[in-house]
């Protein structure tokens, strides 16, 4: 019950949006359970109407015991006793039968020893046909229903898991891993959508099923029903020690299930690496090693599970073997133990089910467990309450202090730094530095863990996220195009552009040309990750979207790092367009791509060391001119 809590705690505040179809696929499942049921009483009826009246038998007994008695005189005494025990039974029979219900039936079904009319032919064509059809469209849309509805939970949870990811803030990926957030928005939510499916249509039908079939039973026989009831907790504990051992395994296999996802992300998205290197075979033998620990918890997983049917038949058939030798023994009504004997078989159909649900709740609480996790994950970068919006830039981004660590390391120390509006600023430093640090706290992706950043005097801490981000656009070496058409991955940079000024961003970025050459022009899909574009081609495409998103603020983060010189000419001009009449904050590896830059800091173990023009900085003779020289570059000559 703990597990069946947990699964509906979770998904409550989903299966509440669609509580029409819940209801309804509810009740159209206990109406399912109680044509189930109704098994019992409809075999009771046919046979009882197939068997010969009980008083013709009696007469037949008194009649034998008249011709006998001539022969057994002593015996006739004992056998008229049998004889009015038999009248008296067969009375209380017809007492029972003689119910309003069996009224209402006794007309329209035939009986033996009576002639059929219209009503008996139609009542015996179509009796059991109607009983099985309202039973079956009973448990088709009691299951459609529930469907839906867990369809539609699950797509709304799939959303809302991703809502809750997009807005995490980046210290959170840096401790996830890829494989297990695609098996959180994919893998756990399929469990769940499994679970609801299938598992709430059972949770609702078999219980009602097996609750109307010990009613039945025990109205027809109190006695036999405590008989057949004995054998119920033995099916009960191979179901929890079972359960519990499926829990353990699936939770071992689901580490290394979130494992050998991360393993295939990791190949496919270096899958070109993997080719330059011949390293195929390695590969593919380290996700084999991995698959084989997902297939070993796998199979215990599937051993436990399947083991619960073999053992509760076999139970189930020990129990019914005892009644059937005490009905015997107890020499019971024919009609009587033929209804009860089929009600006892299907008895033991819900039971399984009900087992087997146990085990699929137990499986599903694992992956609603590391849901409600995700959803409780709490940003570190939240906005206050009374964020402040952000209307432009009209100043200066000041830098007071600033510092950064990640945990016990300092990143960023002692950072005073001015930018006003308008300068184009160019930021130095070797590998660590904290070059990238220092524009991921000017984004507000991260904090500073002391001093402060303040554009225009406000705080960044106490300016709205999203106004703030609206002041600056970025470009940088890592270029992310999404699989979607030219048109659609420009306009990312302004939501709902007109195709004219996502046409004139392209000029300006100097892409016009070669998206009217693509097949379809604007309307081309770039394919994942711009896969069918050249490395300048989407550099471009990503100064488009930078262009069209007009903002204030420029950041340039090793934008022509990754291109050939030719493609880098033809960037570095588009950026040079893009600079015009914008503050820009330019972080380059390569030093001559910062030779136009009004002012340069150069950053060393997260302190600013230097800064100055570019001229200035190679005269100085320090840190910067030591690195310029190993670049080829003298003197402000390369």
């Amino acid at each position: 019950m703990g597990n069946i809590g947990t699964v509906f705690r979770f998904g409550a505040q989903y299966l509440r949006r669609y509580r029409t179809r819940l209801i309804a696929g509810i009740l159209l499942g206990v109406l399912f359970g109680l044509t189930t049921a109704s098994f019992v009483w409809a075999t009771k009826v046919l046979i009882g109407r197939m068997t010969p009246e009980l008083p013709a038998a009696v007469a037949a007994t008194e009649t034998n015991l008249s011709a006998t008695n001539a022969i057994a005189t002593g015996l006739m005494g004992q056998l008229k006793a049998d004889a009015r025990a038999l009248k008296v039974t067969v009375k209380k029979i017809k007492a029972r039968a003689e119910t309003a219900s069996d009224r209402w039936v006794d007309p329209w079904l035939p009986k033996m020893g009576r002639p059929i009319d219209w009503r008996q032919f139609l009542g015996g064509l179509l009796f059991l046909p109607i009983l099985v059809a309202l039973r079956g469209f009973c448990g088709y849309l009691s299951t459609y229903c529930l469907s839906w509805v867990s369809e539609r939970v699950v797509n709304d949870l799939r959303c809302d898991v991703l809502e809750k990811l997009s807005g995490l803030s980046l210290d959170f990926f840096n401790r996830a891993t890829m494989g297990d957030l695609l098996t959180r928005v994919n893998g756990d939510t399929a469990m769940l959508q499994r679970c609801l499916s299938l598992g709430v249509a059972d949770l609702i039908q078999q219980p009602v099923t097996l609750i109307g079939l010990i009613i039945a039973l025990t109205v027809m026989d109190p006695q036999l029903t405590l008989l057949a009831l004995l054998f119920v907790p033995l099916c009960v504990v191979p179901v929890v020690v079972l359960g519990r051992k499926v829990r353990k395994t699936t939770t071992q296999g689901w580490g290394r299930s979130i494992s050998q996802s991360s393993l295939l992300v990791e190949i496919l998205s270096g899958i070109r690496v993997v080719k330059a290197f011949g390293l195929e075979k390695l590969q593919v033998r380290r996700f084999r090693e991995v698959s084989r620990g997902v297939l070993h918890f796998t199979l215990k997983t599937i051993r436990a599970r399947e083991q619960i049917n073999p053992i509760i038949e076999t139970v189930s058939m020990f129990g019914l073997g005892l009644l059937i030798l005490y009905i015997v023994h107890e020499h019971r009504n024919i009609d009587d133990i033929v209804a009860y004997l089929t009600g006892v078989i299907i008895i033991y159909t819900p039971i399984k089910k009900i087992s087997g649900l146990h085990i699929l709740f137990q499986q599903t609480r694992i992956g609603v467990e590391r849901l409600t996790h995700i959803l409780a994950e709490q940003p570190t970068i939240k906005e206050s309450p009374g964020a402040k919006a952000v209307a432009g830039f009209r100043s200066s981004i000041k830098f007071e202090n600033v510092g950064f660590s990640y945990g016990n390391t300092p990143v960023l120390q002692n950072i005073q730094l001015e930018i006003p509006r308008g300068q184009k600023l160019g930021v130095a430093g070797e590998s660590g530095s904290g070059k990238s640090t220092l524009l991921n706290l000017i984004f507000r992706f991260y904090d500073p863990t002391a001093g402060a950043i303040r554009m225009d005097g406000l705080d960044l801490r106490e300016a709205r996220i999203d106004d703030l981000r609206k002041q600056m656009a970025l470009v940088s070496q890592e270029i992310v195009l999404f699989n979607e058409t030219v048109a659609e991955n420009i306009a990312y940079g302004k939501p709902g552009a007109t195709r004219g000024e996502i046409e004139a961003a392209a000029r300006a970025a100097s892409a016009h040309e070669f998206i009217l050459q693509m097949a379809q022009g604007y309307d081309t899909s770039v394919g994942e990750r711009g896969v069918t574009l050249s490395g300048g081609q989407r550099q471009r495409l990503a100064i488009a979207r930078a262009f069209i998103r007009d903002a204030p603020l420029l950041v340039l983060d090793e934008a022509t790092a990754s291109l050939d010189s030719q493609a880098e000419a033809e960037v570095q001009a588009a950026i040079n367009k893009l600079e015009e009449n914008r503050t820009v904050i330019c972080v380059a590896h390569r030093l001559s791509t910062l030779a136009k830059m009004d002012r340069i800091v150069v950053l060393l173990r997260g302190q600013i060391v230097e800064q100055g023009t570019f001229d200035e900085l190679l005269r100085r003779d320090g840190v910067f001119a030591a690195m310029a020289a190993r670049q080829g570059i003298f003197g402000g000559k390369v």
